[in-house]
């Protein structure tokens, strides 16, 4: 039995799982693999003196960033209420 009434949406938003809150995780994830994967890749290439290090670290920081975004926010609703009444809560 689905319920979703406004009890449910109260209790979303409480525990952190608003879309405003949901869509600043996902950009914050995008950014900060970009930013620390490229940043490894610039280190790499003053390191050792390349010029290809950069562009490989910004791809595997994207790459990175996007799974982790949908292994974190790649469910359904109905996969979130089934797990939630699987645990009793």
């Amino acid at each position: 039995m689905k319920s979703g009434g406004f009890a449910d949406k109260v209790r979303r938003a409480m525990s952190g799982q608003g879309n405003a809150d949901q869509g600043l995780r996902i950009v914050s994830i995008l950014i900060s693999g970009v930013v620390f994967y490229g940043g490894l890749g610039w280190l790499a290439d003053w390191w050792f003196g390349t010029s290809w290090c950069l562009p490989v670290g910004l791809i595997v920081g994207m790459v990175a960033s996007i799974y982790l975004v949908i292994v974190q926010f790649g469910h359904s609703d109905d996969e979130l209420t089934s797990r939630q009444e699987d645990s009793g809560e």
